[in-house]
């Protein structure tokens, strides 16, 4: 197994990381491994390009008004 150091904030949640990309109107919300977080554009591209298995994270507004975490996989 090959291990691959990022520049990631940490969230507990999945909202909580969508939400603070939002925010700050730059970086990727994905979860890696079990764990959320916000990482710059050029950093899902370098995990991406090194073959790690991760998701982007969005929210989708559905027909109802309600929200739901949507996972979009790379390199699953």
């Amino acid at each position: 197994m090959k291990t691959i150091t990022i520049q990631a904030i940490e969230f507990d949640s999945a909202g909580e990381a969508i939400q603070y990309s939002d925010a700050a109107g730059r970086g990727k919300a994905v979860r890696l491994n079990g764990r959320n977080y916000v990482v710059e554009d050029a950093e899902a591209v370098r995990l991406a390009a090194a073959g790690a298995g991760f998701a982007y994270l969005g929210d989708q507004e559905m027909p109802d008004g309600t929200h739901r975490i949507v996972t979009i996989p790379v390199n699953d």
